[in-house]
């Protein structure tokens, strides 16, 4: 009898919210020492990293409008100067533990230009608004993997424990939806690749302007990923449904095989199962750096840091280079991203005993003027650093909003790497909303098979 009345009361707590929300005085911060997301809103005191002004959210004269190319507004920017594997050891402290191994791995070929710090990260004042309202109100059930009284915003600016930082990446504002081509290439340790074409189409219902937690229906974003090349793997779909309580209600998923023409649930479209096209170099919660459920992990924050991190990557987002240009032997061509020094949330996740997971630890870096996850040390299950991950991100500073347009995935063991979120050679990423009836699977399996 105890222990069925001590079964009852694990099931109560984790039925019951966990208290995440911040006092009054706290959330007032968001409005001076703060960001309106939680960022430091002084600079450095060193200057390197300067104070937060509003970040970018006028388009420069180069922009020629929706749907266009997102040009550089820093186009005079000049390195201030250059790491490479002769003097990574003056920069380690400013380095990932993944960044130190790919200058070991590579000494002779990677390098990392570093340029003045611009802290461009800028969101809508409704955005602002919401997070203020989250800060007050916003909470976790179900263990962590329910999203309590938050909409829109994100949900803790002011994180108390290590999943909560998590979730604001996951939920963080990359518009209401949106139509992108995420091409990736699983590049060979002699350089080649088949390139896979990739068409995604979003509705990022947790961010839609009017939207409240009742609203939702415990959908956060409806997501469909279209397979258009090559021809082996054109028509492959896959159709997910992200709820905000996972505890309700796991992620639904369906998938639809060309050679079966039916679309079919698929709950292995989660953790670390492998992702489409990607030969085994990405598994699924590695699309977007981490997506999905984060029940299999232990969470603690680390603390913050100032570390050399990809931003302002307008350079490699350019049309004017093609992807044979980027993607190079043993890593991306390094002469096109742009790092500067940013702090950084350091999470790491730990594997639970009771479960399992490919990755046994994962450090991950959150950029905190924007909650966008910018590097990811992943660990094996010996302790050894296996694979690394890095999202280079523009800012979209018509809408505005942070975002990644190029992710690289290294493993540190076979050579290979994945490079994903790649554009340059079609048409722009633009900001679409899509009905809730378009993701419908009754409506997919339609579109399929004409």
């Amino acid at each position: 009898m105890n222990n069925i009345r001590g079964i009852g009361l694990v099931l109560l707590a984790l039925a019951l919210p966990a208290t995440a929300k911040v006092s009054p005085e706290e959330a007032e911060k968001l409005k001076t020492t703060l960001t309106p997301v939680g960022g430091e809103r002084a600079g450095s005191a060193d200057g390197a990293i300067p104070e937060w002004e509003g970040g970018l959210s006028t388009s420069p004269s180069c922009y020629k409008g929706e749907g266009s190319r997102y040009c550089d507004p820093f186009p005079d920017d000049k390195p201030l100067f250059t790491i490479t594997g002769k003097n990574v050891a003056e920069y380690a402290d400013k380095l990932s533990e993944g960044q130190k191994a790919m200058f070991a791995q590579y000494p002779g070929t990677y390098k990392m230009d570093v340029y003045q710090t611009r802290r461009t990260a800028a969101f809508p004042q409704f955005y602002y608004d919401a997070t203020y309202n989250n800060a007050l109100n916003a909470e976790l059930g179900g263990g962590g993997e329910a999203l309590v009284n938050a909409v829109i915003g994100v949900p803790f600016p002011i994180p108390k424990s290590g999943v909560e930082p998590v979730w604001n990446h996951k939920v963080r504002y990359r518009g209401q939806g949106t139509r992108r081509w995420n091409n990736q290439a699983a590049v060979t340790t002699s350089g080649n690749f088949n390139l896979v074409k990739i068409r995604e189409d979003v509705t990022f219902n947790y961010s839609l302007k009017d939207a409240t937690p009742q609203s939702l229906d415990n959908i956060i974003l409806y997501f469909l990923q279209i397979v258009t090349e090559p021809p082996r793997l054109a028509g492959t779909i896959t159709l997910v449904h992200e709820t905000m309580d996972q505890v309700k209600e796991p992620r639904r998923a369906w998938q639809y095989n060309p050679g079966q023409r039916r679309l079919r649930r698929a709950p292995n479209v989660a953790y670390d199962n492998p992702g489409t096209g990607a030969d085994g170099q990405r598994t699924n919660d590695q699309t977007d750096t981490f997506n999905g459920a984060t029940d299999r992990y232990t969470w603690k924050i680390v603390g913050k840091k100032a570390l050399y991190v990809p931003y302002n990557s307008y350079k490699i987002h350019s049309d004017q280079y093609k992807y044979r240009d980027i993607v190079q032997k043993g890593h991306i061509d390094q002469n096109l991203p742009r790092y500067e020094l940013h702090r950084v949330w350091i999470v790491e996740g730990e594997v639970k005993p009771t479960t399992t997971h490919m990755y046994a630890k994962r450090r991950f870096y959150l950029d905190e003027d924007s909650w966008q996850i910018v590097l990811v040390d992943i660990y094996d299950r010996r302790g050894e650093l296996w694979r690394w991950q890095e999202a280079h991100t523009t800012q979209a500073y018509d809408k505005p909003f942070l975002a990644p347009i190029l992710e690289t995935i290294y493993d540190l063991h076979n050579g290979r790497y994945l490079v994903q979120a790649m554009n340059n050679e079609d048409p722009e990423s633009v900001e679409q909303v899509f009905e809730s009836s378009y993701f419908d699977p009754g409506n997919v399996q339609k579109q399929a098979k004409k």
